[in-house]
């Protein structure tokens, strides 16, 4: 075989498996599934890797719709980490079906790379339900599933194209619960003790608490339906608490003064206050190396090229969303920046980055501007262009990888060095 041939392999696959790649994000995006309920998603999934050589194995850590794939033997043994569910309401409009989907489609082209090659290695891809209450991975790591990787590879859809060099945010997120006494509204309203009135005096000493925190907290709530009429005191009320901050000390501060004002609360109202910390992450932890070594090998990939009819598309989307682009829609690979960069956004996947060295990309699965959890986002991930950041981004993580195992042959003796954080 040509080395020009060993070079095309990545491309080849995907180019010749393109129609089954869309297809299978397609049927993922007209089948939205929330958070652990994901079971048409994560089955279409697996079967699409069955398809495709690997073994899957069901119910990863004990989660209905996890799972693990595997091909593969020997050293080193890298990971895919693919999601796969859905927004409330917006369906996908994080572009989750063409995350799981891309990364499966990677490690499917570079499963091909390695049989034509003859590159030994074990190749998994973990299917993580839950992303978006921040919960899979969490639990997936405690259950120590990702611990003998040598480097797991994953990305995002976004409007751009590059190496995310991001610090994504250290986060906490809680429920809590009031209960008090029911009584009739205006009968007897002295004989109540408002559940509500306790949860929207705490929302009161959050808001003012916001001037006395780092500028980089962020501490935001949503009621959750008691179900009760305006003509009964309350005697339940839930919210629900995503507390965050670009640093898990400060991350911690904040969520220890969220609950002292939910205490205040209970005490001023005479209700009483359970506290759920739901899950909790570490910031994410950025590999210098892997970093500049993926972004070598986009700086080699060309950038999706787009037809007038997906460039109109951009302009309607922009102007009925109200985008901010300038009517720029599209740009090619970002440079990759000298420092980390601190973002306003959580994943779990930035526990597992702690456990093991982790690289995240990002692609243009629409076009500038566009909000992640927007029906814009989601209107673009359900048809080509986002197909084409998908594709893009499954060579870009295939490619790199490829080139990170170029550059790191293990001792066929080694049997893995601590990645462990300090």
């Amino acid at each position: 075989m040509s080395g020009r041939e060993k070079e095309n392999l990545i491309a080849d696959w995907l180019e010749e498996h393109k129609e089954e790649v869309v297809r299978t994000a397609d049927y993922i995006f007209r089948h939205p599934e929330t958070a652990y309920k994901e079971e048409l998603s994560s089955a279409y999934l697996a079967s699409f890797l069955e398809e495709n050589g690997f073994r899957v194995e069901k119910k990863t850590a004990g989660i209905d719709t996890a799972f693990t794939a595997v091909w593969g033997e020997g050293r080193p043994v890298i990971g895919f980490l693919a999601e796969y569910d859905a927004l409330p309401e917006l369906g996908h409009a994080c572009g989750h079906n063409l995350l799981g989907t891309g990364a499966a489609a990677a490690a499917c082209a570079l499963k091909a790379y390695m049989e034509k090659v003859g590159v030994a290695g074990i190749l998994r891809v973990y299917g993580c339900p839950a992303e978006e209450i921040m919960s899979g991975k969490i639990v997936m790591n405690k259950a120590g599933v990702f611990d003998d990787l040598d480097i797991a590879v994953t990305w995002h859809p976004f409007d751009r194209n590059r190496v995310s060099n991001d610090i994504w945010q250290a986060q906490d997120i809680k429920n809590y619960t009031f209960h008090g006494v029911s009584a009739h509204a205006s009968r007897s309203p002295e004989e109540g003790r408002s559940a509500l009135d306790a949860a929207e005096l705490m929302n009161v000493g959050v808001n003012y608490l916001r001037e006395h925190v780092p500028t980089d907290v962020r501490m935001h709530y949503a009621y959750k339906d008691n179900g009760q009429p305006a003509n009964v005191v309350p005697d339940l009320a839930k919210t629900n608490y995503f507390i965050r901050s670009s640093l898990r000390a400060r991350t911690e501060d904040a969520s220890k003064r969220v609950d002292d004002c939910a205490r205040g609360a209970a005490l001023m109202t005479g209700t009483t206050v359970e506290i759920e910390l739901v899950a909790s992450c570490r910031e994410m932890k950025i590999d210098r190396e892997l970093t500049e070594l993926y972004y070598e090998a986009m700086t080699k990939i060309p950038t999706p090229q787009y037809t007038e009819e997906e460039l109109d598309f951009a302009a309607r989307i922009t102007e009925e969303a109200g985008l901010d682009n300038g009517g720029e829609y599209f740009r090619g690979l970002e440079p990759l920046e000298d420092e980390p960069v601190p973002i306003s956004i959580g994943t779990d996947a930035a526990e597992v980055s702690h456990t093991v060295p982790l690289i995240t990309l990002s692609a243009a699965t629409m076009c500038r501007g566009t909000p992640l959890h927007h029906w814009a986002a989601a209107r673009q991930a359900g048809m080509s262009i986002g197909q084409k950041g998908m594709l893009y981004a499954a060579r870009c993580m295939a490619e790199g990888t490829k080139l990170w195992m170029e550059r790191h042959r293990p001792d066929p003796a080694d049997k893995g060095i601590d990645k462990k954080a300090d």
